[in-house]
């Protein structure tokens, strides 16, 4: 059960609805989302709708049926669209969020900000934390990697997008970007999305490699349930038995989620392809598919990139990825959304 209190609503009139709703059963949880009265989580309500919905301060109760209360089409209908520095994620274009793996230095930085900002990217990524699979690769630069970001944000005009490994780098991060990033790895890492809840941020939420989807759901209900209604899902491959590509992508999931969430959903082809030549490809289907966007990774000499070597584009051609994307989108949407 949902309840949403009214704009009018006292703090008087939310004690008692908690009290009433909470009869019998689990206390509620009050989530406060800024500019917007409070909604509680009743996760399993012990009392009946008509006993909360005729309290004063009620605005309507709504009875949820998937256990990502805040994330599912039954509490909103509508598709939400999340505001990233001004660029929409969700308003019916496609959002292109291109740049390297992980910063490496402010040349190489530049070098790529700048060629795919004139060529279709509405957003800048780029790792200044880098999560890797082996402890002597390269972790990034740190809050160096981050003030090279903003400085390219400032250049370029495009909103910046970069991970958070740590409930104690969440202020920092938040601080130099537009979007806080949780990687496939801290999918789960509750405490990380608890702090990123409460940075006042959006949030892009990668799908951990071997999690359901039920699984990636209620990771995203762990930040709305915490304060923050502005987070996007992203789809970066799974981990099966196949072996020919890094992941296997799952573009089925973008219709899927589609129908179970109201949040945006993009696709990064990079991560789960592993190679170069299959990016353009699935990002094409991604778009196809009815993605919110794709990320990809731009790097302006790949083969000296410190990290993901294999399936960075260069400028050139991410230039014909995004102009491929556009006659695309042409024949079905409304073209790419620039910054």
């Amino acid at each position: 059960m949902i309840v949403e209190m009214s704009p009018s609503a006292t703090e008087a009139d939310l004690r008692r609805v908690v009290r009433r709703a909470g009869v019998g059963g689990p206390e509620p949880v009050v989530v406060r989302w800024p500019g917007r009265p409070p909604v509680l989580v009743v996760p399993a309500p012990a009392v009946l709708v008509g006993e909360v919905d005729d309290l004063p301060g009620v605005h309507r109760v709504i009875v949820s049926t998937v256990p990502y209360h805040l994330a599912g089409r039954d509490f909103r209908a509508e598709s939400t669209v999340v505001d990233v520095g001004g660029h929409l994620i969700g308003a019916g274009q496609l959002t292109v969020i291109a740049g390297p793996c992980a910063v490496e230095s402010r040349q190489q930085l530049a070098a790529v900000a700048t060629g795919v900002a004139a060529t279709g990217a509405g957003m800048l990524r780029g790792g200044a934390f880098k999560p890797r699979t082996s402890p002597y690769s390269f972790q990034g630069l740190g809050v160096e990697g981050l003030r090279l970001l903003a400085e390219q944000r400032r250049i370029t005009g495009l909103p910046v997008v970069t991970e958070a490994l740590r409930p104690e780098d969440v202020d920092v991060v938040a601080e130099y970007a537009d979007m806080v990033q949780i990687g496939t790895r801290s999918m789960q890492n509750f405490p990380l999305l608890q702090a990123v809840g409460r940075c006042g941020r959006p949030v892009l939420l990668k799908r951990g490699m071997s999690a359901t989807v039920e699984e990636w759901l209620l990771a995203a209900e762990y930040v709305l349930a915490a304060g923050n209604p502005q987070v996007v899902l992203c789809e970066r491959g799974i981990r099966t038995f196949e072996t020919t590509s890094r992941f296997t992508l799952d573009l089925s999931v973008v219709p899927v989620l589609k129908r179970r969430t109201h949040l945006p959903v993009i696709v990064d082809p990079s991560h789960a392809a592993g190679h170069a030549y299959v990016v353009a490809p699935m990002a094409m289907a991604a778009a196809a598919a009815g993605a919110d966007g794709v990320m990809i990774d731009v790097h302006a000499d790949p083969e000296r990139a410190r990290c993901d070597a294999g399936q960075a584009l260069t400028p050139p051609d991410f230039a014909r990825l995004t102009a491929d994307l556009d006659r695309l989108l042409a024949a079905t949407r409304t073209g790419l959304a620039l910054a």
